[in-house]
């Protein structure tokens, strides 16, 4: 708490904006975007890569989150304030970090990828400025930081060394896909027993499910899209990739905004929300563009259009 006191008295309403715009950074809604643009339109094989990073990674923080159960830093210091700005977005435990995690499991990897030193400092700046943001908000102690920062820089290695081994072998699929279905499972299964038993409030298993649900949508659409469907990224046009990405992210926000109006709030139906959400954007919305520019396609070709 003493590092927080002291980003507390150098707070300025200038600072309090700039770090509310980084810590943008590391929410779920620019990391879905990227992930998306990645996927559908550029590089599928590293869009998996970044989806296996971020979900593991999301799962572990989750769990630990609810296993140490540590209060947010206006919870353990009632005289201190974070900025009110950042509170509403400060959902579930404080430690570890859920925002470190996010930036740090999409900018690491993109690190690692780059070509250039320029790029990679960049990445790299990414991460530490929203992990920095969290602390200068109030919504976290180094300790949640830096914890969360670590995990995530471990996972995004572990899975960067073995990437031929995840992505590339498909005598693996299976196992691979099971052993992250049962660890999203099991992942549910435990917040919902502290959640019965009464260790958490309701609130907290409902974070810790929508992490499951993800990891179970991602594991069952990389199967299913690696086996069934296996898109390609390329259109013919640069509009046409523009058209995909603009539509695909406008149906796959508006999915996740209705969700709840129609199905509600409760722990089952957000752990159904990102199952649909990661499925949606794996599979269902790349099957649909391909069928629907496949059938274009076949009417602008159909036998007797041909002139001689």
């Amino acid at each position: 708490m003493a590092f927080l006191w002291l980003l507390y008295d150098i707070r300025t309403p200038v600072l309090d904006k700039l770090m509310q715009f980084a810590t943008y950074f590391g929410q779920e809604v620019i990391i879905i975007a990227v992930i998306c643009a990645l996927y559908w339109c550029a590089d599928k094989r590293f869009a998996y890569l970044l989806g296996f990073t971020y979900f593991t990674a999301g799962l572990g923080i989750q769990a630990l989150k609810i296993t140490f159960r540590i209060p947010r830093p206006w919870v353990l210091d009632p005289a201190f304030s974070a900025v009110e700005s950042a509170v509403p977005a400060a959902t579930g435990y404080s430690f570890p970090s859920g925002h470190t995690q996010g930036a740090t499991a999409l900018y690491f990897p993109l690190a690692l990828k780059a070509k250039s030193l320029f790029l990679r400092c960049v990445f790299v700046f990414a991460f530490l400025l929203v992990g920095f943001s969290r602390m200068y908000l109030g919504c976290h102690t180094p300790k949640d930081v830096l914890v969360s920062m670590a995990l995530s820089i471990g996972v995004s290695l572990l899975i960067w060394h073995f990437q031929s081994f995840l992505l590339d072998d498909p005598r693996y699929l299976k196992p691979i896909a099971a052993g992250l279905f049962l660890l999203s499972l099991a992942v549910a299964a435990y917040a919902l027993f502290l959640d019965h038993t009464g260790t958490i409030e309701t609130k907290y298993a409902i974070d810790c499910c929508k992490a499951s649900g993800a990891g179970l949508g991602f594991c069952a659409g990389w199967y299913t899209e690696r086996t069934r469907l296996d898109f390609s990224t390329r259109t013919k046009t640069l509009s046409g990739q523009l058209l995909k990405l603009a539509a695909g992210l406008f149906a796959t926000f508006l999915l996740k905004e209705s969700f709840s109006f129609f199905f509600g709030s409760s722990v089952l139906a957000k752990m159904a929300e990102y199952f649909i959400l990661v499925l949606w954007v794996l599979v269902i919305y790349p099957y649909l563009f391909t069928q629907i520019t496949t059938r274009k396609t076949a009417g602008r070709t159909k036998p007797g259009s041909i002139q001689s």
